[in-house]
């Protein structure tokens, strides 16, 4: 059925079909909406997975270098 026959049979019904299939096709994209919704938070990084990421690259390749300063250089002990 193209679009202009779907038309077509809406027109045709009473005011109150009409209505009822437009509430019918709110439903439905509504609920599509909620759906590709639902699929796109799944795919969304947490906060803390950003974070773990983020250190973690921040980091990388600082286990290599030598260390500026030792327990010696410290004036002040908490």
């Amino acid at each position: 059925m193209n679009p202009a026959q779907f038309f077509e049979k809406i027109q045709a019904l009473p005011p109150a079909k009409q209505a009822e299939v437009f509430d019918f096709i709110e439903f439905l994209t509504s609920r599509s909406t909620a759906l590709r919704d639902e699929e796109t938070a799944e795919d969304d990084w947490t906060n803390a997975d950003f974070s773990k990421l983020a250190m973690s690259q921040a980091m990388r390749g600082m286990e290599d270098e030598p260390a500026l300063y030792t327990l010696d250089d410290l004036k002040e002990r908490w």
